[in-house]
């Protein structure tokens, strides 16, 4: 739990009304097609990037989609919408994500609320065949 942690701090950080200018160029990075774990803020470089991207793999490719859409999707605004990440455990994986409007006097900015198992927690049906199988 503390490397998700601080995973989403660094995402909070670079992703911050502060820093988001700076992600701008990397906006390609999340079209469609596009993986979302490439490393482009948890470096390959950092300690907690084989883990991050272990978590990231685990979240169900609809709900990847839908990260990597609204990260496009506010690196394309101008200026960039900033968001905030949050998790929250939980039995399955579900995924929140609202959008404060701008207004005449502030910013607004879109929150992303990520529940899923802890992230060594297997999920109990985990080794249940698929659907149909």
């Amino acid at each position: 739990m503390p490397h998700l942690q601080t995973a989403l701090g660094t995402l909070n950080t670079a992703f911050s009304r502060d820093n988001i200018a700076k992600l701008v160029p990397n906006r390609p990075a999340f079209r469609e097609g596009q993986e979302l774990a490439q490393g482009v803020v948890v470096h390959q470089k950092m300690a907690l990037h084989a883990d991050w991207m272990k978590i990231l793999r685990q979240i169900p490719v609809g709900m990847q989609e839908a990260i990597r859409a609204m990260i496009h999707h506010a690196l394309g605004t101008n200026p960039p919408t900033p968001i905030t990440f949050a998790w929250a455990p939980g039995y399955d994986y579900e995924l929140s994500i609202w959008q404060a409007p701008d207004t005449r006097t502030s910013r607004g900015g879109i929150t992303m609320l990520i529940k899923s198992r802890y992230p060594d927690d297997d999920h109990p049906l985990k080794n249940e065949p698929p659907y149909g199988s």
